[in-house]
């Protein structure tokens, strides 16, 4: 059970991998999922006083990120943004031959699927939250 201020921040800190892994599966952008745990740690300390002791602390936040990445979604359409297509990985030292040919391809189907899916798949697949705990954060 997590209630006090500090506890809430030491469960902050070890759930920042997984909210970051989380943000780029929604975003496919380094750069805008960074930006979107950022958003995510800000609001959820601004909001603080509505976790409710005892509730998982880590779907309080998978559920705040899912809120902030469709606002900034809808926000970027009334804005008339596109978001940059998402860097190809590819370092220059690098060959594509040295490259992990089936991450590649789960990256890119998992980049296919409609945001909805994609959000699913990577709570239960990549978070390794049960289909209840996802449920809940979606």
């Amino acid at each position: 059970m997590v209630t006090a201020p500090e506890e809430i921040s030491a469960g902050l800190v070890e759930l920042l991998p997984r909210l970051r892994r989380f943000a780029r599966s929604l975003s496919r952008n380094q750069h805008d999922a960074d930006d979107l745990v950022q958003s995510v740690v800000e609001r959820a300390w601004r909001n603080f006083g509505q976790y409710k002791p005892g509730a998982s602390l880590a779907s309080w936040m998978f559920g705040i990120m899912k809120n902030a990445w469709i606002d900034d979604r809808r926000a970027r359409g009334r804005r008339g943004e596109v978001p940059l297509p998402e860097d190809s990985g590819e370092h220059p030292a690098v060959s594509p031959a040295d490259t992990n040919a089936t991450l590649w391809s789960v990256s890119e189907a998992m980049s296919k699927l409609p945001d909805d899916q994609r959000m699913a798949v990577a709570l239960v697949l990549i978070e390794g939250m049960s289909y209840k705990e996802a449920a809940e954060v979606l």
